[in-house]
């Protein structure tokens, strides 16, 4: 199998390998016990399970130092889960680093107490960066493509001399019969390995501090190389430049090209290509070329890759209920250079730093719009995301219009609060000690109001989440004032007798 076609991503089908079983129906299954891969490279790590019937699963994950890689702030951005139907399951992780050697397992989580199972032992993973070690003798020089583990997958090497290819081979090994002034270097999967010269002469050769690059959107950049010539050379020009696509013509980047181009420079031995206002379309691969006073020379082996990405916040999961778990990442289309830190925004305003913002439990004040930058880079910001928590209702309460006591014959309306999201949708009305519903609304009115209506009233404010009853409100229904009682027949003479008395004095006068 030829891994320089196949890209930077590294798949291995090994049959013949140890199965991993437990009991009772238990068993997780990887495709290969050990993988040797490069540094810069992507690998897959295949496995199946099955587990008892009667189970559910619930949770599936990889993990290594019992850390879900999902959760590791090392592997953000470069982690990638896939499954299908058969119950296989693939880890992916792209730009490889010496760190990521460890071993890893898979983890079944059920829906059972103590129903979890994890596949052990894993896979150990090595990544591995290429040097080239020399050895003389006194007739040849022999190169070797050296990794400190065995390329996983029959690799093929690829040798260069000056930028050209001049081996092809499985072989790590390359032989010089001759002395020379060139420079040699070896490649697998495009992962260049340091040049290295034979005789520690003067040669061409361009070196990139970056393979790859990624940036912000808005902000600036600075693409350093440095290159050598043979002796008795004088460079006359240098030349940033980038393809963009494979079959677009070379795009010269002179300075000042665009007003957004700049060369930082000694015509000598080193050249930075500096690009401001970088937008989406600047990502490219880019390279440079350098002419003397007797040959023009470019080099044929990759330049730097430059990523500009915007920032984008992702919630997960993105609907969320009051008292779970959420997730806010502040997400890029590749790994930003130089490990940055992350500014959290609430509502424009500053909250936390860090690269993912975790609430656990949510609650509804955590409800807002949200967005993120990177320090020192504020002046680029992601786009704002809402994040919405619905809860059931709380904060229940009942109000009485007229307040104080009721007149009998009058009327009275009670009126429901909530605070609930989504909104509420149903109020019901209850009277303490009654089996029944007396109505359903946000109010209940009772007109011409008797003493039978006194007593304890609550309600219940419903949604899709939750429900909640309010405290109770006591109506007290006053009866009307009794009218004054008739005269008895003795006070009613007495009345008539003082009557008589006025109208005689009167008359007299």
């Amino acid at each position: 199998m030829s891994l320089r076609t196949a890209g930077s991503v590294l798949v291995i089908f090994l049959w013949s390998v140890a199965v991993v079983l437990g009991q009772y129906g238990w068993r997780v299954k990887y495709t290969t016990q050990s993988i040797c891969t490069l540094k810069g490279s992507s690998v897959d790590l295949f496995c199946s399970y099955t587990y008892p019937s009667g189970y559910t699963v619930t949770t599936t994950l990889w993990f290594t130092k019992i850390v879900n890689l999902r959760d590791d702030p090392d592997y953000k951005d470069r982690v990638t889960y896939r499954s299908d139907r058969m119950n296989g399951h693939t880890l992916k992780i792209t730009d490889l680093r010496e760190s990521d050697s460890a071993e890893y397992k898979f983890k079944v989580i059920t829906d059972q107490t103590g129903g979890k199972y994890t596949g052990d032992p894993g896979v150990t993973l090595s990544v591995t960066d290429l040097q080239v070690k020399v050895t003389t003798t006194w007739w040849s020089t022999t190169l070797t493509c050296s990794t400190t583990c065995t390329l996983t997958g029959n690799p093929t090497y690829i040798w260069y001399r000056n930028s050209k290819i001049v081996q092809e081979d499985s072989s790590p090994s390359y032989s010089v019969y001759f002395q020379t002034e060139d420079r040699f270097y070896c490649a697998v999967k495009g992962i260049n390995s340091p040049a290295v010269s034979v005789e520690g002469h003067s040669y061409f050769h361009v070196t990139y501090t970056h393979q790859r690059i990624c940036t912000l959107k808005g902000s600036s950049v600075d693409i350093p190389c440095s290159y050598t010539f043979p002796r008795g050379h004088s460079v006359s020009e240098t030349k940033w430049y980038t393809k963009g696509k494979l079959d677009d013509a070379p795009q010269i980047l002179n300075p000042g090209f665009g007003g957004r181009v700049e060369y930082l420079e000694n015509m000598q031995s080193d050249s930075t290509l500096r690009i401001t206002d970088l937008r989406e379309e600047d990502s490219a691969e880019y390279k440079f070329r350098f002419r003397t006073d007797q040959t023009t020379w470019e080099p044929t082996f990759p330049g730097t890759t430059l990523t500009v990405t915007g920032l984008q916040v992702k919630v997960t999961p993105a609907t969320v209920t009051e008292g779970q778990k959420v997730t806010l990442t502040c997400s890029t289309t590749c790994t930003l250079t130089d490990n940055p830190t992350y500014i959290w925004y609430k509502n424009g305003h500053v909250t936390t730093q860090s690269n993912s913002l975790f609430l656990n439990p949510v609650s509804s004040e955590d409800a807002g719009r949200y967005s993120c930058a990177v320090e020192g880079h504020e002046d680029f910001p992601s786009a704002e995301e809402t994040l919405t928590v619905t809860y059931g209702p709380k904060n229940t309460s009942v109000s009485v219009s007229p307040s104080g006591e009721i007149m009998e014959g009058s009327s009275v309306t009670l009126t429901c609060s909530s605070d609930a999201n989504p909104p509420v949708d149903k109020y019901t009305w209850y009277k303490k000690n009654v089996t029944s519903a007396k109505a359903s609304g946000q109010s209940y009115s009772i007109t011409n109001i008797i003493s039978e209506d006194r007593g304890e009233y609550y309600c219940e404010a419903q949604n899709r989440k939750g429900s909640m009853n309010s405290t109770v409100l006591m109506i007290v229904v006053a009866g009307n004032k009794p009218p004054n009682p008739p005269p008895t027949q003795e006070t009613q003479q007495m009345m008539d007798r003082e009557t008589l008395v006025q109208c005689m004095t009167t008359s007299q006068t």
